[in-house]
Formats: structure tokens, sequence, C-alpha cells
């Protein structure tokens, strides 16, 4: 995802078909989140035994090797960084680094914090960050896309909230929904989902998208509207149901949202793409 985040945003920084450059900068994001993630895997196995049995099971596993990972995916990010001599790459990988370290690695460790969803906007600003500082180029409209995709990974992390909510709670997690409880946090998230819709807007406007970026953003609002009125029942009666329904509807949504998101970060690379096309030289 990252990966298609960063060659998206090379194309519209760039303001053409920089395919290299969007390859090797994607590469760069690839192999941050990888360390990040592998990261995140070593210290976090523990509490995925309740959420994510497979995932612990398989961290577990990996033992010290899983650190390996990580280091070597994150000393590749930064060499990969280090050779385009570009000093605004670097320091934008090492703060991609510093939260990486924050949200996974105790003490710290604010992955089990209400300030979960703030280290996550940087997953996907930083990427952006990488290429703006590769091109040198901070404007305002790449100001707003940093602010659109930052925004789209923090809400993303309260759909991991939910989906982790049984896991949070029995290891004394403080994430969101488990300040607001689990229906009002639920309510919470759905309403942050929709407030992306007009920063999507706003990025297809400013970057002057074509009709088959809003077309396909339009189906994904309809699926996901739909979804909500298929389950609305257990909003309405939300008090006089088991609070299995409503994990059995977090986790639900999770996926989905973080489908939306994939399909919605792949619409933003095709569609910077194909608004590109005609300087493509056949």
């Amino acid at each position: 995802m990252l990966f298609m985040i960063a060659v998206g945003a090379t194309f519209l920084i760039a303001g053409s078909i920089a395919l290299f450059q969007a390859v090797y900068l994607g590469a760069i994001a690839f192999c941050l989140w990888s360390g990040l993630d592998a990261l995140n895997n070593v210290f976090d196995a523990d509490l995925d035994v309740i959420s994510d049995p497979s995932r612990a099971e398989y961290s577990q596993k990996l033992g010290k090797i899983g650190l390996v990972i990580a280091i070597f995916f994150t000393v590749l990010a930064s060499g990969l960084g280090i050779v385009t001599m570009i000093p605004l790459v670097v320091l934008f990988i090492m703060i991609g680094v510093f939260f990486g370290i924050l949200y996974s690695v105790p003490p710290f460790r604010l992955r089990q914090t209400v300030y979960k969803p703030l280290v996550n906007f940087t997953v996907a600003a930083v990427p952006i960050l990488i290429v703006a500082g590769f091109y040198n180029s901070f404007s305002v409209s790449v100001a707003i896309l940093v602010l659109f995709m930052g925004i789209t990974t923090s809400v993303n992390s309260l759909w991991e909230d939910l989906s982790d909510y049984a896991s949070d709670l029995t290891n004394g997690a403080r994430t969101v929904p488990i300040i607001l409880g689990l229906r009002r946090g639920l309510l919470f998230t759905i309403m942050m989902g929709y407030c992306l819709i007009p920063l999507m807007i706003l990025v297809g406007i400013l970057f002057q998208m074509n009709l088959i970026y809003y077309v396909i953003l339009s189906a994904l609002t309809t699926f996901i509207s739909l979804r909500l009125v298929q389950n609305r029942a257990i909003f309405y009666r939300s008090k006089d149901i088991e609070a299995k329904r409503l994990l059995k509807l977090g986790d639900v949504l999770a996926k989905d949202f973080v489908i939306c998101a994939i399909i919605q970060t792949l619409n933003m690379m095709l569609s910077s793409y194909l608004k590109l096309g005609h300087l493509l030289p056949f």
C-alpha cells in the first residue's frame, strides 16, 4: 500500500511519468514499512495472541530472526535514501523510523494508547514527504495530499483498534474505542471514515483527477453505506443486544475499510498515471 502511495505521489508531485524515480521512492517506502511492521510484530506477539493468533504464532516462531528482518529492511530503506544524497529524504526516513519505534517499542508502545492514530498519521505522510523532499516541492497541494493520506491511516488505525478491542481490553490498553466504549467507539470511527470523503474530493480537484477517480470513490462510498444500512438494527438496538454482535460488526467493517483503503490508494495511483498518460512518447 505504501509503495502505491509513493508511486502515485511521485506522478502527482513530479507532474510526469517518472517511472524510475517512482519505483525507487516506492521501494524506499516499502522497505521502511516492512522494517517497522516487522518491528511491530516482534513486540506485539503477546498482544496478537487474542486478536490474530496465526500472526502471533508466526512471530513467536521467528524469534530473534524477526528483529534481524526489521533491522535489515530499516537499514536498507536508510541506505536507499542516502544514495539520493538529498538530506530531506534521509531526514524524513529517520522521522519514520523514530515514530515506528514510538509505536511499537516499550516503554513507549503508543499503539496501546489514545495517541495511536496520531502516530499512524506518519505511516502514509512520511512516504509523501520523502517524495516531496526528493523533488523539493512543498506546495499547498502537497500539504493537502499529506494531510489526506495521513488522516486516512489514522482512521485506519481506529478500525484496527475495533478489531483488536477484545485483545486491547484484556491487556489494559487505552485506545480510543476502549475509552469511548464499544458502541460509541464504533460510531466515532464510522463518522471519521465519512469525514475523509470531502478530503478525497478536494485532492481530486487540486490534482485534476479524471472521471474514473470519482466513479471509484463513489462506488466505495456506496459500498460502505450499504453495509451500514444492512446492519442498522445493531446500532438502533445496541443496548439490547450482545456485545459480541457489535464486536463482529466492528471486525467486518474494519476489514471492509482496509479493502476500501487499498482500492482507493490504487485508484489514486492509477488516476495519477492516466492523468499524465498524454505525456508518454507513444
